[in-house]
């Protein structure tokens, strides 16, 4: 379960009510002023503020609580007792509390105050002048008395006990037929939701129609209305997204969307990935339909063995089989669950065909080729789908890359491998205490995907820095005196990684090759790709690797046990040298 305070309520250290998306409270916007004998009242209402109508602050005066200091009320004014209020849009208020407070003598000088010249000065943070705030700041003497978890504390009360309630909401759900009755305050759910202002503007009592999903959790959404903080759990973030962008509670809207980003990595029984993707492209959420996509590509192995990979749509799996970027064990890991989802989801011709066609056979061994053939029930129900496929990645193993490459266009998707985890494709590499010295390792890795090269190497070394410095803030040595060298500070140094091929070979010819580095962190007891790096044959290096990780610390969020873990991934790409004319 987590805990998520999110915009909306700010906690102010007086006795007053928040203002939303600040962190101030109508204490801190108002002047306070006891009245002179219990029971008493101003004369006049007090103007309205943030927004609020005049009403809707009079009625938050009468119901905030009473000080330990004094048996009356704590009033909300912007203004001088003696002079007159303003009620909404300019218009003279004399209806309202007409409990007068003692006016003075006509034949003695009521003590003037100067009148703002501005709601911003009106509205100010301090009610103390400049030079006696002067004075506190250089007081040693001086303390801040913050009762902000007490007020939350009561405004819980208010809503569980529905003390001062001038509104009532009854929601109803097709799964009961009972109505929910929250007994609210108007100035709370108006301060939060302008839909709540423009619902209770001319009613106190309304009903709601909702699913059965948000009507579950409403209790919880108004309580956040209440107290600015409500904790959910992964089944709950679209219910409570939905209420928060139905009712515009914008800083709750944001929170969830943040909380879905952040927990994607999280354990579940049915899976949440693929559901929060589906509601994210529903509602035109990019940012978190983005981050749902590139968590399912660079996770996709515990994605395929899980129970959500059945309720991944046609739209979402073309999405996912488009990119080369997937991070899974081989092309055949892959095959095995889209044949398992046309299995299970029956598509119609086109559709099967467009997802068959999406698999790239050429990366599958012929061995894995002629067994599909003979035993896959879904490739013999489409093979005239595929069948053209299929004897063009026959031809590509049967001949040399570069032979193959004269006869038929080798720059296609069809031909480029995936992040594959086999260890034909690269080696995992774990560096311990990475941030004390430079590491380097070696490892071996097929020459392609093509059966013609089935026995060709190619060994590769790798260097970490930890430290590494551009030449840029490299000391520079000069013979003056006044060329001191400046000192160079650990921090100056980013980490780097370099990648080079050991040797040379006639037979990398036609082939470049595609250097990709995943980096892996912990996340909810989880073990996921975080970043993946890649670079071309052109450079040995990634630019930007881990440039804004902190690897010096120990709980730096790339460390995992005070190890980095890194996967390197060498993908051939092919290319044509010369063409023949058909």
């Amino acid at each position: 379960m987590s805990v998520w305070d999110v915009g909306g309520l700010g906690q102010c250290p007086g006795l007053a009510l928040p203002i939303p998306g600040t962190g101030l409270g109508l204490a801190d916007r108002a002047v306070s002023q006891r009245c002179p004998a219990q029971g008493h009242f101003p004369a006049r209402p007090s103007r309205g503020h943030g927004g609020l109508t005049p009403s809707a602050v009079e009625k938050a005066a009468f119901w905030l609580p009473r000080t330990q200091m004094s048996p009356c009320p704590l009033i909300l004014l912007a203004r001088p007792w003696h002079q007159p209020a303003l009620g909404h849009w300019g218009e003279w208020r004399e209806d309202v509390h007409r409990a007068r407070l003692p006016q003075p003598p006509i034949n003695q000088a009521v003590p003037q105050r100067p009148v703002p010249s501005s709601w911003g000065a009106a509205l100010g943070r301090s009610h103390l002048p400049t030079a006696q705030k002067a004075d506190l700041s250089g007081d040693a003497t001086a303390a801040t008395i913050n009762h902000s978890l007490t007020l939350l504390q009561r405004l819980q009360e208010l809503l569980q006990n529905g003390n001062g309630s001038d509104s009532v909401l009854r929601v109803r759900s097709a799964a009961s037929d009972e109505a929910k009755v929250f007994h609210t305050h108007q100035l709370l759910l108006s301060l939060q939701s302008e839909v709540f202002e423009s619902l209770l503007h001319n009613q106190s009592v309304i009903t709601l129609h909702e699913p059965p999903e948000t009507a579950a959790l409403f209790e919880k959404f108004i309580r956040y209305l209440y107290c600015g903080g409500v904790s959910i759990l992964l089944h709950q973030a679209i219910p409570m997204h939905q209420l928060a962008s139905k009712y515009r509670v914008w800083g709750l809207q944001r929170g969830v969307a943040d909380y879905m980003k952040s927990h994607l990595a999280s354990e579940s029984s049915q899976g949440h990935v693929v559901a929060w993707y589906h509601y994210a492209v529903r509602i035109g959420d990019a940012a978190l339909q983005e981050s749902c996509l590139q968590f399912l590509a660079w996770n996709l192995s515990a994605v395929l063995g899980s129970a959500e990979w059945g309720s991944v749509s046609v739209e979402l799996l073309l999405l996912l089989l488009e990119r080369s970027d997937l991070v899974l064990h081989s092309e055949l890991e892959l095959y095995t669950a889209v044949e398992g989802w046309l299995s299970r989801r029956q598509p119609e011709g086109p559709v099967a065909k467009r997802v068959l066609r999406a698999i790239r056979y050429p990366m599958i061994a012929p061995s894995q080729l002629f067994r599909l053939q003979a035993q896959s029930p879904v490739l013999a129900r489409h093979y005239g789908a595929v069948q053209d496929l299929l004897f063009q990645a026959f031809q590509f193993h049967a001949a040399s890359p570069l032979h193959f490459a004269k006869y038929f266009d080798v720059n296609c998707s069809m031909f480029l491998p995936r992040n594959y985890l086999a260890p034909s494709w690269g080696s995992q590499w774990v560096i311990n205490n990475p941030a004390r010295d430079d590491r380097s390792t070696s490892f071996q890795t097929q020459l392609g995907p093509s059966s013609h090269d089935a026995g060709k190497r190619v060994t590769w070394n790798v260097l970490f820095s930890p430290r590494w410095l551009p030449v840029s803030l490299r000391p520079v040595y000069s013979d003056s005196v006044s060329g001191a060298v400046q000192p160079v500070r650990i921090e100056d140094g980013r980490p780097r990684l370099v990648i080079t091929p050991a040797m040379s070979s006639p037979d990398f010819a036609g082939v470049s090759f595609q250097k990709t580095v995943l980096v892996g962190v912990r996340q909810q007891g989880r073990v996921v790709v975080k970043h993946a790096y890649s670079f071309h044959q052109s450079s040995d290096e990634a630019a930007d690797f881990l440039a804004h990780a902190d690897l010096q610390k120990r709980t730096s969020e790339y460390l995992i046990d005070n190890s980095l873990h890194l996967h390197i991934i060498i993908k051939p790409v092919y290319h044509s040298l010369i063409k023949v004319k058909k």
